[in-house]
């Protein structure tokens, strides 16, 4: 709808035209009074124009949008500061290709196009009952609204004031809050300072604790070792040499004091092992193991001797055994120990070894399985059992003596060999222990060579006959000194191809025995192996440099010492101790 604009009066009827139809098409209040400002401010300005139109047009497209469109022929236009003033309020545009004497201005509507064509006849009716108004209407509308933008500006006045002030409230109660969360959290982390503190000096009370226990372990456990290896090796002796000579009775005496003390010995083993484990200096010795020979062992060890009345022992005989490198002491101690736990705790049905090869996830394995029909332990307990010390109370336990290290100990040496110890059990059905090592496991070089003249300096006879059958598979002719006196002058005599030295003697000790060799230019390029039943750790390894090797008494096998007859010496290898080296070689085939 088009109206004209050519005189004063015009311009208060085209104000008020502009904010009514803006009103029928849902404009908000305040932008009503910006578009009939707008339109008022450009229709004064161009009064001096020729033929000044205003046209009212509702767009059909999504978002619906109000155009005033305002032409006029001749005449300046608008200036630019009513332009500036317009522009401030609504936005002015003007149409490319279109004459230059028009300005369109622009109110979005809230309301879509649909509903804004149904209020377009109502719009209509509202431009033309404005078509004559007089000036003194107009102004007394143009008061009433300019009142009404008073009375809205001091609402919004009186509500910036009140959301100020709730505002500032707010900010008192966060900072009040963040205040008091401020020190909660300094107390907190204050506590958890002192808590840490704590916990480090607990870690540090547990680590000395554990240390002091491996360290107690060990060294009551070398002591014992010594004496009960001498009960054992003389049992032994005079068991042989006394044949003919003993009645049964001494004989079943004497079997009674060897069974006693390889009983002792195990349990010592078990401790030193468990020390060593604990501090990392527990290692395999891999060689070619004959599983058959190692099952028929077990065998005869274990029947009649472990099973009671009512229980069967059967341990697997398989016609082909695989080919397996391992530890053979380590996997003989783990078998009999779950062996003779399973024995123990069954009163009657039976106790199975069965041997089988699985392919597993990284190669063939040999699987060892142990199984019971005894009392079982619960599943609770099944965890537990495998703490150091731990043992399931209950009835079984009358009668039957233990320590708690027997299945610890036994997956702690699984776990060396490089195996899984897996356990099942239900309580009045049985137990079932599996044991998983890799086949074939680490190459293994040949029986080594034997020497020809072996020295043996140490003062203990009772150890010196329970090794001399072990030196006797590594050397051809065995010369043995107790005193570490006589030691340089036996072997400046008899020329050996290598010396066996024991470190704590009492007159001279290997220390003293080893820098004498090592400074005699006839002597020392004798190959020396040091044995010892001390921890190597509280060793003076820079005393040992001229060994080959230092050895424990406790594990020496005869292709150790073989292997170390045949290493290098000393000064080929100057960075080495001779420690560091015995550990590599118990390490490394």
């Amino acid at each position: 709808m088009t109206i004209t604009v050519a005189t004063e009066q015009d311009t208060f009827a085209l104000r008020r035209c502009g904010r009514s139809v803006a009103a029928v098409l849902g404009v908000e209040n305040q932008d009503q009074v910006r578009l009939a400002t707008a339109l008022s401010e450009l229709g004064r300005d161009l009064l001096t124009a020729t033929a000044l139109t205003v046209e009212f047009t509702v767009t059909g497209r999504e978002p619906a949008v109000l155009l005033v469109t305002l032409r006029w022929q001749g005449g300046p236009g608008p200036s630019p500061d009513a332009l500036a003033a317009v522009t401030r309020l609504v936005q002015v545009r003007r149409d490319e290709g279109q004459a230059a004497e028009h300005l369109i201005v622009e109110q979005p509507l809230l309301t879509s196009a649909e509903a804004a064509a149904g209020l377009i006849e109502r719009a209509r009716e509202v431009l033309s009952s404005h078509a004559g108004s007089s000036a003194s209407e107009d102004a007394r509308a143009q008061t009433r609204d300019l009142i009404a933008a008073l009375e809205e500006s001091r609402a919004q006045r009186e509500e910036l004031q009140r959301l100020n002030q709730e505002l500032e409230e707010t900010n008192r109660g966060v900072v009040a809050l963040y205040s008091e969360l401020s020190a909660e959290l300094e107390e907190t982390n204050r506590g958890v300072v002192a808590l840490y503190a704590e916990l480090d000096e607990k870690s540090r009370q547990l680590r000395e604790a554990s240390e002091a226990k491996t360290r107690f372990w060990a060294n009551v456990s070398h002591e014992l070792r010594t004496p009960v290896n001498s009960v054992v090796g003389l049992a032994g002796l005079l068991l042989e040499s006394g044949t003919g000579r003993l009645d049964d009775e001494e004989r079943r005496q004497i079997g009674l004091i060897s069974t006693s003390g390889n009983t002792l010995l195990a349990l010592v083993d078990e401790l030193l092992d468990v020390a060593k484990a604990e501090s990392g200096r527990l290692e395999p010795v891999w060689t070619q193991v004959d599983l058959r020979a190692l099952l028929g062992e077990l065998r005869g060890t274990l029947s009649g001797v472990s099973a009671g009345e009512g229980v069967a022992l059967t341990i697997a005989d398989p016609r082909t055994a695989p080919v397996l490198v391992s530890d053979e002491v380590m996997l003989t101690r783990i078998l009999r120990n779950l062996l003779s736990n399973a024995l123990k705790f069954t009163e009657r049905g039976t106790v199975t070894l069965d041997v089988a090869t699985h392919d597993g996830p990284d190669g063939e394995e040999l699987v060892l399985t142990v199984a019971d029909t005894g009392v079982g332990i619960p599943h609770e307990q099944q965890e537990r059992i495998f703490e150091e010390f731990y043992q399931v109370r209950g009835p079984h336990q009358r009668g039957r003596s233990g320590t708690g290290l027997g299945l610890p100990y036994a997956r702690r040496l699984t776990g060396l060999l490089g195996g899984t110890l897996a356990l099942t059990s239900s309580p009045g059905e049985g137990t079932r222990v599996t044991v998983r090592l890799p086949i074939p496991g680490p190459s293994v070089e040949g029986p080594p060579e034997r020497v020809a003249v072996l020295v043996t300096v140490d003062d203990d006879e009772a150890y010196r006959a329970t090794v001399r059958p072990l030196l006797g598979e590594v050397a051809e002719r065995i010369i043995e000194v107790s005193e570490g006196g006589r030691a340089a002058e036996t072997i400046r005599r008899e020329h050996p191809d290598a010396v066996l030295l024991d470190l704590h003697m009492p007159d001279l000790d290997g220390y003293e025995v080893l820098a004498q060799l090592a400074a005699d230019p006839e002597l020392c390029a004798v190959p020396v192996v040091v044995v010892t039943s001390a921890s190597t750790a509280t060793l003076e390894h820079d005393r040992l440099v001229h060994a080959r090797a230092v050895l424990e008494k406790a594990t020496l096998m005869s292709h150790q010492l073989a292997a170390a007859f045949a290493s290098p010496a000393a000064g080929d290898r100057p960075d080495d101790r001779p420690g560091d080296r015995a550990a590599e070689r118990r390490s490394t085939p």
